[in-house]
């Protein structure tokens, strides 16, 4: 299928694509080689905290030394 990259840098996905899709609303963009790959990620409450201590960059170690500290209290 062809698509086209508007001048605001947009991509409208086909219209036979998008019932594989599911309910996906966001997606992970990645580029193997010269193709741009999509993945439907989940947007569920438990995914956005992860992503949120991603950004603040808490690492799992961060978070199993604060829960050791906490049950020392």
């Amino acid at each position: 299928m062809l698509v086209k990259l508007t001048s605001k840098r947009r991509i409208t996905l086909p219209t036979a694509v998008v019932p594989s899709l599911g309910e996906a609303e966001y997606f992970e963009v990645t580029i193997e080689g010269d193709r741009i790959v999509l993945t439907p990620v989940p947007t569920q409450k438990a995914y956005a905290v992860r992503e949120k201590l991603r950004r603040l960059g808490i690492t799992e170690q961060d978070v199993e030394a604060a829960l050791d500290w906490a049950h020392q209290q």
